[in-house]
């Protein structure tokens, strides 16, 4: 995912969701230039996931199906709606064990990467030494330039 969204230029940062999976998150200019809708940024997203999805489809699939999940990575664009959610950067979780929403370097993004050692006891100390998500205030791009990437792939 990042490496699709670099080459539309856009700068991606990643995070745990506090429970199984991950989120990767570009951030955006907002200015009246940059805006689009809900539903043309959800487009993006699907198209973005697409590209994934068509180029190794035996790891990655678009479907929200859990019986056709197994064995493969779920590309979840529908987050990107208006009346969608996701859960914020450093939130807690009403989970078993209070895992956290944890920022992470890319370099922390490995096959052995345990999502539930983030916690809310184990956080503060491991906020205190991580550089993860630096430079995020001033990556944000144009989703607009990207969307144009996108479509002329």
């Amino acid at each position: 995912m990042r490496q699709r969204l670099t080459a539309v230029g856009l700068e991606s940062f990643c995070k745990t969701t506090g429970g199984k999976g991950l989120h990767v998150v570009a951030p955006l200019l907002s200015g009246a230039r940059d805006r689009v809708t809900w539903k043309e940024a959800k487009g993006f997203a699907q198209g973005i996931c697409q590209w994934m999805a068509q180029d190794a489809p035996e790891r990655y699939l678009i479907n929200m199906s859990k019986a056709k999940r197994t064995g493969k990575i779920f590309l979840d664009y529908l987050r990107n709606d208006r009346l969608s959610t996701a859960v914020a950067v450093l939130s807690p979780r009403a989970r078993a064990g209070a895992t956290v929403s944890m920022p992470l370097t890319w370099a922390q993004v490995r096959g052995d990467l345990d999502p539930k050692k983030y916690t809310v006891r184990s956080v503060p100390a491991l906020l205190a030494k991580t550089k993860a998500w630096d430079g995020y205030e001033d990556a944000a791009s144009s989703i607009k330039a990207a969307m144009k990437k996108l479509a002329t792939r």
